[in-house]
């Protein structure tokens, strides 16, 4: 009886062990984001501030869609209020994205300026969070894909 019952605490522990061994390393492979992940179009929010000394200084929020071609481009449109202006917003940009699910991109906002941004992909690649890393842009996005789960 108590053979038996060392055999069965050892046998526990054994599995115990192979289980938490393997479980991490799993969890890091399934990772495995990449450009393709963020294939499709996104429909976003931008909302933050634009610091002096721009003479764009004051608040700044944006209503948009942006499009991901898998390969590391990208275009976007987006209507946005800045310092209380409306203007219209087109262009295109350039993206990354790591194995570990982050990324930049850069997007060319208007002829002569271009902006960086760092995100994170959320909910299997249906989502993405990020900031402007620029110096004087306060200025964070959340997007969320259109039609999750159906080809566009």
């Amino acid at each position: 009886m108590k053979r038996n019952t060392i055999a069965k605490t050892l046998t526990i522990a054994a599995v115990t062990v192979l289980a938490l061994g393997v479980a991490p390393t799993a969890k890091a492979d399934d990772k495995g984001c990449s450009n393709v992940l963020m294939q499709g179009t996104f429909a976003y929010t931008g909302t933050g501030s634009i610091n002096p000394p721009s003479p764009a200084a004051g608040p700044f929020v944006e209503v948009g869609t942006q499009t991901f071609d898998g390969k590391g481009g990208t275009t976007f449109a987006a209507t946005a209020s800045q310092n209380g202006n409306i203007r219209q917003m087109t262009g295109t940009g350039t993206y990354t994205v790591n194995p570990d699910c982050t990324g930049t991109m850069t997007l060319q906002v208007s002829p002569t300026r271009a902006v960086q941004i760092f995100f994170v992909i959320a909910d299997g690649g249906n989502e993405f969070h990020a900031i402007e890393t620029d110096p004087g842009l306060v200025i964070t996005r959340i997007a969320r894909r259109l039609f999750p789960g159906r080809a566009i």
